[in-house]
């Protein structure tokens, strides 16, 4: 066996998650990506334990991405919205201005399934990024119920527990 294998042996068998969907205009009712997400992360044996929509503001996906960190209920941030380039599109600088650690292949991976099987060239708009603040790991990915189906059930959903042993080998 790999020590890759070893390492997801050793995983969590579920994570407790936090979403947070980044918009100005979507509602609970209106937010399948929220909804999708949450739904693929219980598929995945995960735990949703709260989800909120917030307004795409850095000062607002800053203080709640630090309250959410600060709770014990909650062991992995998720974001979706807000990745763009457009001047709204707050959530990359929000997050990536956070990170102890930042985990460049989240993004790299995401970019290239989303080259490679989705959106073509379009993908170099996605600002999608994952990371580490404290004890916590974190994931923002743009809003569309596409780019939330890849990234969590092609890359999440299948490493989370491995990175959550790795952020709790070191506590």
């Amino acid at each position: 066996m790999n020590s890759v294998q070893e390492h997801r042996n050793e995983a969590p068998e579920t994570v407790q998650c936090m979403v947070i969907t980044v918009s100005d205009t979507r509602t609970k009712d209106t937010d399948k990506g929220g909804q999708l997400m949450q739904e693929l992360l219980r598929d995945a044996g995960y735990t949703v334990v709260d989800y909120i929509i917030i307004p795409d503001d850095t000062s607002t996906i800053q203080s709640v991405i630090h309250q959410s960190v600060i709770r014990d209920d909650i062991e992995a941030i998720l974001l979706t919205g807000g990745t763009g380039i457009s001047p709204r599109d707050n959530t990359y600088e929000a997050v990536h201005s956070l990170l102890d650690k930042e985990l460049p292949g989240f993004g790299e991976i995401f970019r290239y399934l989303s080259f490679a099987e989705d959106i073509g060239t379009a993908a170099i708009l996605s600002r999608a990024v994952g990371g580490v603040i404290g004890s916590k790991a974190i994931f923002s990915m743009p809003g569309s119920t596409g780019a939330v189906k890849l990234a969590i059930t092609r890359i999440i959903a299948p490493e989370l527990g491995h990175v959550m042993r790795e952020i709790y080998k070191t506590k």
